[in-house]
């Protein structure tokens, strides 16, 4: 008997069979797994997220959630939910591929970075949360693991991912009260268990800009209590020497999008009049060496990018449908860091996977932190209303 969800009245499991799936494994959450797959009629590339019912009884409304909001956005910066596919074991959300990984690890590839860069990536995040909450909807996840760049390309633009925790607002003015997000990024109000609203959204951007400038979080202890503490009372350093070299502009920037009092905090339309973003005060100087350095220390990399490389998976599926064993070889020989797999037709039925990863804690770091390690990035859910 197929579970009954109130946003999937538009799933067509018959068309599921246009798209040749790979069964490489593209990423891993706690209930879903990521495959990537490729259109038959145009060969585009998308990602498909699996998720087995059987991890989600009782947790329906969770999933009827996340699909709403998805099916209500459109915006350039944020990952389009292309469609929807159901079968007696799982659903299958098609997405929009993101190739270009996530955001430190870019800036940490990069030889040169500045506020300026800085600026211009935070005014992307703005841009995206800002038309988020004109429609009501309150993210509430917001990390750097959640920012990704669209392709590899040094000019990419940054897109927004994981909607499992968005919330819509109701009736005016509505507020929430559920503590969820992940610790290091969550604004106090949520940690004291407080009724919020779309203003947590904002505390987390400023804790990425934080980041983005220092390469290092701004709240940071091996104790989440005493963790939790510092957060519940803003109590944060921009330290020297990793901040000499930044401007005062980017420091008054975040100290409006960090205060403790979500009244007072810069809402997303003020942040992006800020002279840091909308005028000339984000400075030009290389800031790379000293950023990239703390991220590399404070930062692990991306647990998934470890096992794969998500333009290999790509290259690797073109490079079947080519069919082509002299282009295969001479790719290989090129790319040797391309991993082998097996792609093919299938029914909707046979798609799934048994085995669906559980998700690991990504508390570890590489390396010994100079200053700071970095906090866990398990999501956590607490107990609350909405």
């Amino acid at each position: 008997m197929l579970l009954t969800f109130q946003a999937l009245y538009f799933v067509s499991v018959h068309h599921f069979t246009l798209y040749t799936l790979s069964f490489m494994l593209f990423s891993s959450g706690a209930f879903s797994e990521v495959v990537l797959a490729q259109e038959k009629a145009t060969g585009e590339m998308y990602a498909v997220k699996c998720i087995p019912k059987k991890a989600l009884r009782g947790k329906e409304s969770g999933i009827d959630n996340e699909i709403a909001v998805l099916r209500k956005i459109k915006h350039e910066n944020i990952v389009t939910l292309e469609d929807i596919y159901e079968s007696p074991t799982h659903l299958y959300l098609i997405m929009q591929l993101v190739s270009g990984g996530e955001l430190f690890d870019r800036i940490v590839e990069r030889g040169f970075y500045t506020e300026q860069d800085a600026s211009a990536l935070i005014k992307q995040v703005l841009d995206a949360v800002n038309y988020l909450h004109s429609l009501g909807i309150v993210h509430r996840d917001l990390k750097p693991e959640n920012l990704l760049y669209f392709n590899p390309h040094e000019e990419s633009k940054i897109m927004i991912s994981d909607f499992g925790l968005s919330k819509m607002e109701g009736a005016a003015n509505d507020i929430m009260s559920t503590a969820c997000g992940t610790p290091g990024y969550v604004a106090p109000e949520v940690l004291a268990q407080k009724p919020y609203s779309k203003a947590v959204d904002c505390w987390s951007i400023g804790v990425i800009a934080y980041i983005l400038l220092c390469g290092y979080p701004p709240f940071y202890d091996e104790n989440d209590s005493k963790l939790f503490e510092q957060i519940l009372r803003a109590e944060y350093e921009f330290d020297s020497p990793y901040w000499d070299d930044i401007s005062d502009s980017a420091k008054d920037f975040i100290n409006n999008l960090m205060q403790k009092d979500p009244e007072k905090r810069f809402t997303c339309e003020e942040a992006l009049r800020h002279p840091w973003i909308a005028g000339d005060t984000a400075l030009c100087k290389n800031i790379h060496e000293s950023v990239s350095r703390q991220m590399k220390k404070n930062f692990a990399k991306a647990k998934w990018r470890q096992a794969f490389n998500a333009t290999a998976v790509i290259r690797h599926m073109r490079r079947l449908q080519l069919g082509s064993s002299m282009d295969s070889s001479q790719h290989r020989k090129q790319n040797p860091t391309s991993m082998p797999g097996k792609s093919q037709s299938v029914d909707v039925s046979s798609v799934h996977r048994n085995d669906c990863s559980s998700m690991q804690a990504a508390n570890s770091s590489s390396g010994t932190p100079e200053r700071h390690t970095r906090p866990s990035t398990v999501t956590t859910i607490i107990t609350g209303s909405k």
